[in-house]
């Protein structure tokens, strides 16, 4: 008997799970909250809950987490510069690059390579170093994407050597997310995943030292984007790879779960809903990089549509209707919790004769005061000061005031939380939810009613308005689920704005002349925490069977132990002149005179990196497939074929290694 222990760290709640992975048995399964102040207190809250009773054999740890998801969906992460290879200013305006960089500075560097990998211009490392000395006391890592850098890496490996030597920060290259040659997409993927080193760094050094504490010496793996598993070593040598590692392992532990082999997998946390494909009880992967937040990046990993809808979303009055998320806010029942001295300040705030649109609504610190203000400026660290007295209500906060602009700094930066009425807090005000206290939430509704009367908008009580932000939560998750299943065979044309679809979703309306219903022809598997609570309604406007795992809430901590490794690897065979045959790979590019001698030497380079870093990812003795696919066009005239290009793909597969109590736990050599 091995025995696996599964942790998730998401948004709201941290899970741990002891898995058998003989019987499929689920042994233990406990939740804790998510302490993002100090990521290894909820870590460990769970962890010693999941132990409550013994400590048994632990075979192997592996721990998912969807903290990355949600802060590219919340637009959260850590300031890094961008190192540009061959690209100009105006490559800022493609892909939404110079959106998702905001203020952090970038560099520009000649150099680059062509499209069959021949240097245009030398690299321009002088710049580089120059600019750096500026760059380093700002920043948190770097992110460098060069011009067809897939076909020939030199010069990012050399601007990643170079940034490595000057600062000792992470540094991430974008020929090593993605062969695809979309280099303003690559430039983005790159970007995005630098921002979120640091914060998928710090939650792995934290698990790590919560096990040494406990005795556990077990390896540790994360869960990769793609469902697959990697070594904490590898995952700290290359985090990229864990992005959506949360809504993964929820698609792995669905399945897993509820048996289902052709199915939708809808994941509800706080902060988001995820939703992808099972087919033939495999993941569907994306073929051009999953979707967050808004953002395309080029990341190999399961199909997830991800969407900024939760049981923590804030709601918003949007156009006379009401609207959920993208952003998170820290529901009032569990501020109430913690915090109960907002009551008197909600009952203030009825007792006024105007109310105000930020009625109900709070500002609290999210980091350790000791290690929070470092960077901070003049005005977020007055801002920061006043938050230590406890829950600032936004009211005294002015709109366009420089103390709302440091509020909103401060909130980007993950270092203060707004707390408002969620679907949390409607769940727990009709009764449908009794984790927290429901008091705070009574009292934001009477002060949302107030605020929505003046709009136009009338409530008829309290609950009828919790009822109506459920109702919302029911028909934003069915349009979120119909989306996903339209973009799996054609992209979605504004499918929230369709008529006939809206119709569908908010069911029969009297005396109307047309009616409208929709069908979704696969299952859907729910989980996640709020599942039960809104699921059951989105099965029956979408005329579906609707399965709810009886550990469903657990559901990415399972699916953080029941996978295996895998690694892929490509090459590239193009043909730049008569007779020259010219390999592309990730660690350089050669030329040969015959196709089949280039094929043989692409399939061994990538099956011998494949097998290391399937070595490094955890496996001792992977399994290996090779395939090639030659893309030719048909001669002119009867003539010969034209080669155009081929793929090499080498997946190295197996289950990881398991440990043994009193054994030093797996560390794989660094790649070379």
């Amino acid at each position: 008997m091995a025995i696996l222990l599964g942790i998730d760290t998401g948004g709201t709640y941290t899970d741990a799970a002891l898995y058998d992975d003989t019987s499929g048995e689920i042994l233990a399964a406990e939740k804790a909250l998510t302490t993002r102040a100090d990521l290894s207190l909820g870590v460990a809250a769970a962890l010693d809950s999941a132990l409550a009773s013994g400590t048994p054999e632990i075979n192997l740890v592996s721990l998912s987490t969807t903290l990355a998801t949600n802060a590219l969906v919340e637009g959260q992460g850590a300031p890094v510069g961008l190192i540009l290879i061959g690209q100009g200013p105006a490559a800022l305006a493609r892909a939404g690059l110079g959106e998702a960089l905001g203020g952090a500075p970038s560099v520009f560097l000649s150099g680059g390579h062509n499209a069959a990998g021949e240097p245009v211009a030398p690299l321009d490392l002088d710049t580089l170093q120059a600019s750096v000395e500026g760059l380093a006391a700002r920043v948190d890592g770097f992110a460098v994407a060069g011009e067809f850098a897939t076909r020939n890496p030199a010069h990012e490996i050399a601007a990643r050597d170079c940034l490595r030597e000057l600062t000792g920060l992470p540094v991430s290259c974008s020929h090593e997310l993605s062969s695809r040659l979309d280099a303003p997409r690559r430039a983005l993927t790159t970007l995005l995943n630098a921002r979120l080193i640091p914060l998928l760094n710090r939650l792995i050094l934290s698990v790590r030292g919560l096990m040494e504490a406990r005795g556990l010496t077990a390896p540790l793996m994360v869960v990769k984007g793609d469902g697959s598993l990697i070594s904490s070593d590898m995952a700290l040598l290359r985090p990229v790879e864990t992005i959506l590692s949360g809504p993964a392992a929820s698609v792995i532990g669905a399945r897993h779960l509820s048996g289902e082999r052709d199915c939708f997998v809808a994941d509800i946390g706080g902060t988001t809903t995820d939703i992808a494909l099972l087919r033939d009880g495999e993941p569907v992967l994306s073929a051009e990089g999953a979707t967050v937040g808004g953002w395309r990046t080029m990341v190999e990993a399961v199909a997830v549509r991800a969407v900024g809808l939760g049981g923590d979303s804030e709601v918003r009055a949007l156009d006379g209707r009401l609207e959920l998320g993208p952003r998170r806010v820290l529901p009032l029942c569990l501020l109430e919790q913690e915090r109960p001295e907002i009551l008197a300040i909600l009952e203030e705030h009825l007792g006024r004769a105007e109310p105000k649109p930020d009625d109900g609504a709070f500002a609290v610190p999210a980091l350790d005061h000791s290690r929070a203000r470092q960077g901070f400026t003049r005005a977020e660290a007055a801002l920061w000061e006043e938050l230590q007295d406890g829950p600032l209500p936004l009211v005294k906060i002015e709109t366009l005031t420089l103390k709302r602009r440091a509020l909103e700094r401060l909130r980007w930066r993950g270092a203060v939380l707004l707390a408002g009425f969620t679907p949390s807090d409607a769940a727990h005000l009709l009764g449908i939810q009794t984790h927290w206290p429901g008091k705070a939430s009574a009292l934001a509704a009477r002060l949302w009613m107030r605020r929505l009367a003046l709009a136009g908008i009338l409530s008829d009580s309290a609950e009828a308005f919790a009822q109506a932000v459920v109702e919302q939560a029911v028909r934003q998750s069915a349009a979120a689920v119909c989306a996903a299943a339209l973009s799996e065979e054609a992209p979605p044309q504004e499918l929230e704005q369709g008529v006939l679809l809206r119709r569908a979703l908010e069911g029969p309306v009297e005396g109307a002349l047309l009616g409208a219903s929709i069908s979704l022809n696969r299952p859907l598997v729910a989980v996640g925490a709020p599942a039960a609570t809104f699921y059951p309604a989105v099965g029956k406007r979408l005329n579906t069977r609707v399965a709810l795992p009886p550990s469903g809430p657990v559901c990415n901590a399972v699916g953080a132990v029941a996978s295996g490794v895998t690694q892929r690897v490509r090459a590239s065979i193009t043909q730049p002149a008569e007779g020259v045959f010219r390999l592309h790979h990730a660690e350089g590019v050669r030329d040969f005179r015959d196709i089949e001698d280039a094929a043989s030497a692409g399939i061994a380079a990538a099956s011998d990196l494949a097998r290391r870093r399937a070595s490094l990812a955890g496996v001792a003795n992977a399994e290996l497939r090779v395939s090639r696919l030659d893309n030719v066009a048909e001669g002119v005239n009867g003539g010969p074929a034209i080669f155009l290009e081929s793929e090499i793909l080498a997946i190295a597969a197996g289950r990881p290694i398991l440990g043994k109590r009193g054994a030093s736990p797996h560390r794989a050599k660094p790649q070379p």
